[in-house]
């Protein structure tokens, strides 16, 4: 999906509007960032979406679960995540 992402000011980059197609924008928090840029928490403010993304095709299994636990406890039914397989990722 090609989408447009505006950023919405005063919020130091964490917060974006969306657009996937006109006149509709959707609201995507960044609610967690490594310091170290290896993995980002993006979840909408309604609690109904939330992704984990890495910048490699695993992640640390106590890491995730670690994440998981915090989205939770911010009101995330974290039950509804799925893990994608990345096992053809760099080929």
């Amino acid at each position: 999906a090609k989408g447009k992402a505006f950023v919405v000011e005063g919020t130091g980059n964490a917060k974006l509007k969306v657009q996937f197609f006109w006149p509709f924008r959707g609201d995507y928090w960044i609610i967690e960032l490594a310091e170290d840029y290896s993995h980002v928490v993006v979840g909408a403010p309604d609690r109904d979406y939330l992704w984990i993304l890495a910048r490699t095709p695993k992640i640390d299994e106590i890491l995730y679960k670690e994440i998981v636990a915090r989205c939770a406890e911010k009101g995330f039914d974290t039950g509804r995540l799925v893990m994608t397989d990345q096992s053809c990722a760099g080929r």
